[in-house]
């Protein structure tokens, strides 16, 4: 399974992930530029996208806890999710994500 990640610099990576994977974590491990400094517990929103339009729908709904978290980052949008709330599957093969610029490391 593959998913399209956009990093905050506009160029577009495709990275291999495993079924029950985060989003977080392949983009972690492929050495993108995410700060994830929670490890994927939802504490901290440093791993926030922004999911295709065409994908947003088939996600899970944003738990109560994820909600709060975006709604205390400053560039949230009608499609942002935590990356670490994304759980990989064969039905998400071929997600787009663009990494949010809150989501940079310093």
């Amino acid at each position: 399974m593959f998913i399209r990640v956009t990093d905050q610099d506009g160029e577009t990576h495709e990275l291999e992930g495993l079924e029950g994977w985060r989003a977080m974590e392949a983009i972690r491990d492929w050495g993108l530029n995410i700060k994830a400094e929670c490890g994927g517990a939802c504490a901290c929103a440093t791993c926030h996208v922004y999911v295709g339009e065409h994908w947003f729908d088939q996600l899970p709904p944003p738990s109560d806890d994820e909600e709060d978290l975006l709604f205390s980052t400053l560039d949230k949008r009608p499609t942002s999710r935590l990356s670490c709330q994304i759980i990989l599957n064969d039905g998400l093969d071929g997600l787009t994500l663009t990494l949010a610029e809150s989501s940079r490391k310093a």
